[in-house]
């Protein structure tokens, strides 16, 4: 995967200023577009977004240094005015391009390269499980996107659930955990950037169907699972968890994501200190 990787950094070079495509992402990498992107983003400490965007800035000043004007710079990485660049450099560098062109200031962000840094001292929990395809029925929202800490409006979701909603999806449980899952899925654009909204859905797993009108119900197709235990303080091992699987468990292991669902579990009555949670990630073989 490294070698996927490094390759589309080869390629982002070599297009520094074209669009670059979800669909090439995908192609290069062997992930999809969200997949890989969240992998970066756990990886690099940064969206691939913002990588692109420092890397032409940086490419941007060499050619200010060098002579290049100002408004043909703008146009070249993609910028439709001189104010929108001026912005953005100066957001980046600290000075606007005209001072860097003037004073020969230089500012770099050099290209990124992959390697396997061995560190040691964390070992990851997790097994491989085959699970049949099944429904997960519960209730649902459009929730923004948040990476750390308690999300305010996943907790309003959960107080939204009547008594008469939590029976009949006691009613149709009939698969692990038997108890709430949480399930995140149609992620906007913006997911590692942390903007934009995905929609978190709070329910069961079941073989039934779902008869009642008060209930949403999604379809988990038959897959592979990584399942990864943890324990600790909530939320905060539940989020360092998943940052770990994205940087560390699967770039060296014989797995890849598929475009399923995430889902996730928590042990509520723990105390808040030594929580028990699941993550679920749908994988399949290299």
């Amino acid at each position: 995967m490294l070698q996927q990787f490094n390759h589309l950094m080869d390629y982002i070079e070599e297009r520094l200023t074209e669009e670059i495509s979800g669909g090439d992402i995908s192609k290069i990498v062997g992930l999809s577009d969200y997949h890989f992107k969240r992998m970066f983003s756990y990886m690099a400490g940064m969206s691939l977004n913002e990588y692109i965007k420092n890397r032409r800035l940086s490419v941007a000043n060499v050619e200010l240094i060098n002579g290049a004007k100002v408004t043909d710079v703008a146009f070249k990485y993609g910028y439709q005015s001189i104010e929108g660049f001026s912005r953005a450099f100066r957001d980046w560098s600290g000075f606007l391009p005209s001072e860097v062109a003037k004073n020969k200031i230089q500012k770099s962000f050099p290209k990124f390269i992959f390697y396997i840094d061995i560190r040691g001292g964390t070992s990851m929990e997790f097994k491989i499980e085959k699970k049949a395809k099944f429904h997960i029925v519960g209730v649902s929202k459009r929730v923004p996107i948040q990476f750390e800490g308690e999300n305010q409006e996943i907790i309003e979701l959960a107080q939204s659930i009547t008594e008469q909603q939590r029976k009949e999806m006691h009613q149709l449980a009939d698969l692990y955990p038997q108890q709430v899952l949480n399930v995140s899925y149609d992620f906007d654009d913006g997911f590692l950037e942390e903007k934009g909204s995905l929609t978190h859905m709070l329910g069961f797993a079941t073989t039934k169907e779902n008869p009642f009108q008060d209930l949403k119900q999604i379809t988990i197709e038959e897959s592979l699972w990584a399942i990864f235990p943890n324990r600790g303080p909530f939320p905060a091992t539940l989020q360092e968890t998943h940052a770990k699987i994205y940087s560390e468990w699967l770039p060296s292991s014989d797995y890849e994501v598929v475009d399923l669902p995430s889902i996730s579990f928590t042990m509520y009555g723990d105390p808040s200190d030594n929580v028990y949670s699941e993550i679920w990630m749908p994988v399949k073989k290299k």
